[in-house]
């Protein structure tokens, strides 16, 4: 190595972390952090995590399924385990989240993005394809929201 030459530095840029953020982390959450990691992994690093975590969504895996992603293998996680990770952005997803949304740091970009909630929606279904309408229709949009993600951190300044 010619010791008289200055190396060049470039300085690694890493991925954009973003949190999809929701109460159980069963459903809405799931889904977005999968379509973020489908469509933006390149560039993103997408997790998701629930204030009172509940367990992944049996009829969420189904309707990702649907569309060619599997997410059997998710867990539902607690938001305390990324206690050590910085996210550039945080999406709550739905608005018992959004009321009582925890802090992050200063440099932390986050907004809320409702979505309606598939298990509540269905509650009252009396067959499972019925229910499953509502867990597609909520999965169909957010797919669609994350498919404009570069535009939309764009516009919240990130």
């Amino acid at each position: 190595m010619d010791g008289g030459s200055k190396k060049s530095v470039r300085k690694s840029a890493r991925k954009k972390r973003i949190l999809f953020l929701c109460t159980g982390n069963s459903c809405r959450s799931q889904i977005a952090e999968a379509f973020a990691k489908h469509y933006h992994g390149e560039w993103l690093e997408a997790y998701s995590a629930g204030t009172s975590p509940q367990g992944v969504d049996p009829k969420a895996v189904k309707s990702m399924k649907e569309v060619g992603i599997d997410i059997s293998n998710n867990t539902s996680k607690s938001l305390e385990i990324f206690d050590d990770m910085e996210f550039d952005f945080v999406i709550t997803l739905c608005d018992g989240v959004a009321l009582r949304c925890p802090m992050f740091p200063a440099k932390t970009l986050y907004t809320h993005v409702p979505f309606d909630d598939p298990p509540i929606l269905a509650i009252d279904a009396i067959t499972e394809d019925e229910a499953m309408k509502h867990y597609r229709r909520i999965r169909d949009e957010i797919a669609e929201f994350v498919k404009t993600l570069p535009q939309f951190l764009k516009k919240k300044g990130l």
